[in-house]
């Protein structure tokens, strides 16, 4: 691949990105089209339903688009969906190259949209940058393969891996510019998990506040609460009415508090329980699925981290590490994995280091987990 083309296709990249967490169940795409080397259109696909970003960059480049080349993150549809196929109105713009990254593993597409423009006469290049391709519809290829939904586990602990004092006390451990991060990853997350643990403890809001947004998307708020305890006077209850929020319960949950939760406008899920007694993970995230919620952030407590651990339930480890020592007595981040050899511990991969403020962020992903199909 030649410099020019890799700059362009990267700027797809950063297209596509301006509307993470906003596309599901649809991929992050982003299209640039070039003539005479000016860029004369360019766009993304902001939202499910929208117009797609080749359809926005045609717009904006009319006639110009005759015998231009196009930049695409991901194959273009060749399929009648909300929207009609991309790839026919490359066709019917003249087009006269199209530069891919990867092909869409959607089994509607799957490189049936690259031989449509071939078969048109359209030049066309695929296979570039394809890690960071992958990388960026993460989600995406998650769902799509697999039928659940990304997985982020979101920690925050001392040096020591504790997220709370002995007594319990945990505000605020991490520095502002960390919180920020955490609500950067709730506004681009479907939804946001806690276990009742955690609502009970900390009464939290879970909403999406410090992000330089004027409009702020709030995930879905989802509790695991096997016996249905949440309290409507909790910051949960009071603003269901304002932000989805679904409360996962099992069978063993009394019918007449499941039906007051109803009643105060909470969504009830009802799941098998496991021999322990608590919610069923894979039938809760694949039921997310069948909803459009491809991607999960999942922010507490220890017993839910633990949980999807061991469960092997999780894609991707962002940790905020301040630095500060609470002491053995304090609130472990995780509870116990089983781990008896340093070579069983969960390792992550593809780790990526920043300091925020005064903390340090490790994000990575589970060995054995694979964005890619």
């Amino acid at each position: 691949m030649n410099p020019i083309d890799e700059s362009y296709l990267r700027m797809t990249f950063e297209l596509a990105q301006c509307a993470k967490g906003q596309t599901s169940p649809n991929p992050l795409v982003g299209c640039v089209i070039v003539k005479d080397n000016q860029i004369v259109g360019k766009g993304f696909h902001a939202q499910a339903g929208k117009p797609h970003a080749e359809i926005e960059a045609l717009h904006i480049a009319g006639e110009a688009a005759k015998g231009a080349t196009v930049y695409i993150n991901l194959e273009p549809c060749c399929h009648f969906g909300r929207t009609p196929p991309c790839t026919q109105a490359l066709i019917r713009h003249g087009v006269k190259r199209v530069v891919v990254a990867i092909a869409d593993i959607d089994e509607r597409v799957a490189g049936k949209g690259i031989a449509a423009l071939r078969a048109a006469g359209i030049e066309v290049e695929h296979g570039f940058l394809q890690e960071e391709a992958r990388q960026l519809n993460e989600v995406y290829l998650k769902h799509k393969s697999t039928g659940l939904p990304f997985v982020l586990l979101k920690l925050a602990m001392s040096l020591d891996g504790k997220i709370a004092t002995r007594t319990g006390h945990s505000q605020w451990i991490t520095s502002e510019t960390a919180r920020r991060q955490a609500h950067r990853y709730r506004h681009e997350s479907d939804a946001i998990l806690v276990g009742i643990g955690t609502v009970l403890a900390d009464d939290p809001m879970l909403n999406v506040r410090m992000v330089e947004k004027s409009t702020p998307h709030h995930p879905v708020r989802i509790v695991l609460d096997s016996r249905a305890r949440l309290p409507l006077t909790s910051q949960l209850g009071q603003t269901a009415t304002d932000i989805r929020t679904i409360v996962a319960v099992t069978s063993n949950a009394n019918p007449a508090q499941i039906e007051s939760l109803r009643q105060h406008s909470l969504e009830v899920w009802e799941f098998p329980a496991t021999s322990t007694g608590q919610v069923a993970l894979e039938p809760l995230l694949r039921r997310m699925v069948t909803d459009q919620l491809c991607s999960l952030m999942i922010e507490g407590g220890a017993q839910v981290a633990t949980a999807f651990l061991q469960a092997g339930l999780v894609d991707k480890v962002a940790a905020v590490i301040a630095p500060i020592l609470i002491g053995g007595d304090g609130l472990p981040a995780v509870h116990s994995l089983g781990v008896d050899t340093v070579e069983h511990a969960l390792k992550l991969v593809n780790t990526r280091f920043e300091p925020l403020g005064t903390d340090l962020l490790v994000e990575g992903y589970l060995e054995t987990k694979n964005v890619s199909p």
